[in-house]
């Protein structure tokens, strides 16, 4: 492995898959550091030295470790600016890009997470996120207009982001899959990037299933 190669410590199943869409996407090149959180691989001291908090994804690319989806998005987008998949510094679209990967975690998940695990809602006034009805309606207000991706006309790491993460809260039933939410998760998951690694993660599931079998 060379310097340049990115390492993605990565588990199917998981928020990763966002990361691994993103990386197809890039056409870079990786190699993957598979974890099996049924062994509890993510809670071993080899992982905890890279990430503390034991999630994924994580990424280390040129000595430096980068946690947290939406950073290592940001910096993955950042990294490789020939690719043209983040509005770069000046870009009139910057700050609408990074407002919107960071609403991702700051209110968009743990407002979901609250609501699917029926936590009762705090006071308004001192929630991070509002509320989930806020939440959920500034999301859809904005997918009105995310024609036909998140920032208007080109494809953007923002994409990579929200695309894997609707299709994924979607089909938990833990937000609705209205017609225009159906509409831009279908754009985003017929790209040819998104259905390659879908393939690779069913075919790694695989894998482990018969391991573990």
């Amino acid at each position: 492995m060379t310097d340049d190669r990115i390492t993605f410590h990565y588990a199917p199943q998981t928020r990763a898959f966002g990361t691994r869409f993103l990386l197809e996407e890039l056409g870079v090149p990786y190699d993957l550091h598979v974890l099996d959180v049924r062994a509890g691989d993510q809670l071993k001291s080899d992982y905890l030295a890279v990430n503390p908090m034991g999630k994924v994804p994580a990424i280390s690319h040129r000595g430096v470790v980068v946690t947290e989806q939406a950073a290592v998005a940001l910096y993955l987008g950042d990294m490789f600016p020939e690719v043209g998949l983040a509005p770069g510094i000046g870009d009139p679209q910057r700050g609408s890009y990074l407002r919107w990967m960071v609403f991702y975690g700051s209110s968009f998940e743990p407002a979901l997470v609250d609501h699917a695990m029926k936590r009762p809602p705090l006071p308004r006034s001192t929630a991070p996120y509002a509320d989930y009805e806020t939440v959920v309606s500034v999301v859809n207000e904005h997918l009105k207009d995310a024609t036909p991706f998140w920032l208007g006309e080109r494809f953007s790491v923002a994409d990579a982001l929200w695309g894997s993460a609707l299709a994924w809260v979607t089909s938990f039933g833990i937000f609705e899959k209205t017609p225009v939410v159906a509409s831009y998760i279908e754009r985003i998951t017929s790209r040819p990037a998104f259905q390659k690694a879908w393939a690779d993660e069913a075919a790694l599931i695989a894998a482990q299933d018969a391991a573990a079998g």
